[in-house]
């Protein structure tokens, strides 16, 4: 339940700071004096948006903090932990800061949030009713709500949901195969013509820069070999070459050896000097042999290299292996294009299995929903009676309807509040009266099923006075049996049914108006409640009312 609600720096409100209790709070007030400026700061809390005009000193930023016990609600403790959110079993703080300059912050238990994860959250804890919120009662969506919630539809939906997602996505499917087959086909020539050129080719990773290499020799062969018979000559094939220097060299120096320090050493080092210079010779010899290839060789290198560097211009690339991986995509399409009507095929027979699937998930849906619409209407009645709607007449149609996210079902709620009156959408036959007492009905009649903590009513009596009123306030006091109430109220009868009163009030100082609340005790809510009745506080008839009322609250 809401426990304790802070506010500090909005509209008119410079700091409240009010404790709730179980059961049934109301709070009372004249018009105007700021039980709307309340309840437009706890809204903030369920994610409404921010406005930086209700921050009244712009030298301090508006905090609204609303602290909870929801040990018991097992969603609030499943969301905070699964988004690392500390979690007290005690309480649940939710706080919204805003800042003179338009920025807000969010937090859950001192945890940072964003806007959306605190909205999600408060919608565990609480439900704020509101007067514009009776015309939900005419809205389809509502209306299908409302029939789940009381068919305790919840895993139900979350099959469906999981069914109708592979549905959508095997639709995806089969929808982008479809096309990437029509526009294959469309193109089926054209890319034949493509990978038909390039696997002519027969390219090879590499050979491109081996090419280009091999060519580079052979254009300057010439100038190559002359400079290898130069090498050749002074390494190893004149009498005063390197060869013939560095052995001559190992004969002496073996002759003297053993009387040198090092001297195997340097003999030996000698050696390997030798063994790399004949390796080099030999080297030398094989690329000088090379150079006598066929002189046909280069027009044929130059022959290959054209083709390459023309195919690389055609798709605008340039390397041989970015052709060769174009190539094999190539494959792949006409691959696709031939087997692709054995895949459209399998993702036909897929997206049929989970067509299936999802009617026979929303089957189960339509049973449970027919089920829980006879038992609404006939339950609505009976809730309304009471309410001055004694021929109350109702009809909870479910039809049939496309598939979509939420079934396969359309509902609609139908009303006749006379006697030979034919039935109709509520928009179109109630007053706002007879939809205030009709919304309160339902909520007494879903409050079970909601798994809230608490739930506040914002003025959801006006339009009606009298015995209705009274009745109205008895099943606030019913609703309040099960989760906490929280009621603005105009209306001394509903006032009276609370368990603890609170007063909105406004005063004046010298620069500015400031709004208050306070908890009445009972002396006090005599005095307000007779207030309400006759606009006095002190008139005695009024204050025995007022009396007879509270007495009569239980």
């Amino acid at each position: 339940m809401l426990s304790r609600l802070h506010i500090t720096n909005y509209a008119l409100i410079d700091d409240v700071d009010v404790a709730f209790g179980p059961g049934m709070n109301v709070i009372t007030g004249e018009t105007g004096a700021g039980k709307s400026i309340m309840l437009g700061a706890l809204s903030l809390i369920l994610g409404a948006r921010a406005d930086s005009r209700a921050v009244s000193h712009k030298d301090a930023k508006s905090v609204i903090e609303a602290t909870f016990k929801a040990a018991d609600v097992d969603s609030a403790r499943r969301f905070c932990e699964a988004n690392d959110i500390d979690w007290d079993d005690s309480e649940c703080i939710l706080r919204r800061e805003l800042t003179p300059t338009g920025r807000s912050r969010t937090f859950i238990n001192d945890t940072p949030v964003t806007v959306g994860q605190l909205r999600e959250l408060a919608m565990m804890l609480v439900d704020i009713h509101s007067q514009h919120q009776n015309l939900l009662l005419a809205d389809p969506a509502f209306q299908l709500s409302v029939i789940d919630n009381m068919a305790g539809n919840a895993a139900r939906l979350d099959e469906y949901s999981r069914r109708y997602k592979v549905l959508r996505d095997a639709m995806r499917k089969l929808r982008s195969l479809r096309e990437n087959l029509r526009k294959g086909r469309d193109d089926e020539e054209f890319t034949r013509y493509q990978y038909e050129q390039l696997d002519a080719l027969k390219l090879v990773k590499g050979e491109q820069a081996e090419l280009e290499q091999r060519r580079d020799v052979l254009v300057h062969a010439q100038e190559i070999s002359s400079a290898l018979d130069g090498a050749l000559s002074d390494l190893d094939t004149d009498d005063d070459s390197v060869t013939s220097r560095v052995s001559a060299a190992i004969r002496y120096l073996s002759m003297v050896a053993d009387r040198l320090p090092d001297g195997d050493d340097l003999v030996g080092r000698l050696e390997s000097v030798k063994i790399e210079v004949e390796d080099i010779v030999e080297t030398l010899g094989d690329v000088a042999a090379s150079l006598d290839a066929d002189p046909r060789e280069l027009g044929e290198i130059e022959e290959r290299l054209s083709a390459i560097y023309s195919m690389q211009s055609r798709h605008h690339v340039d390397t041989v292996e970015e052709l060769i991986a174009l190539r094999e995509t190539l494959g792949q399409r006409l691959d696709s294009i031939q087997n692709g009507d054995e895949e459209v095929a399998a993702a036909e027979k897929e997206a049929r299995r989970a067509m299936a699937l999802v009617k026979e998930a929303a089957a189960a849906l339509t049973r449970s929903r027919k089920e829980a619409a006879d038992r609404l209407a006939a339950d609505l009645r009976e809730a309304a009676a009471p309410l001055g709607m004694k021929n109350l007449q109702c009809e909870i149609r479910v039809s049939p309807a496309d598939i979509s996210h939420t079934g396969a079902d359309n509902v609609e709620f139908l009303f006749a509040f006379n006697k030979n009156q034919p039935l109709m959408p509520v928009a179109k036959t109630a007053s706002g009266g007879e939809i205030s007492r009709l919304m309160l009905s339902l909520k007494s009649l879903i409050a079970s099923h909601m798994q809230l903590p608490s739930i506040i009513f914002d003025e959801i009596d006006t339009g009606v006075s009298g015995d209705v009123a009274c009745r109205m306030g008895e099943m606030m006091s019913g609703i309040s049996s099960n989760i906490q109430v929280i009621t603005i109220t105009h209306l001394p009868q509903v006032a009276a049914k609370g368990v603890s009163h609170y007063k909105v009030y406004k005063e004046d100082d010298a620069t500015a108006t400031h709004t208050h609340i306070v908890r009445l005790d009972e002396e006090a809510r005599v005095s307000e409640l007779s207030l309400m009745l006759s606009g006095s506080a002190t008139d005695e008839k009024s204050r025995q009312a007022a009396i007879s009322l509270l007495n009569n609250r239980l």
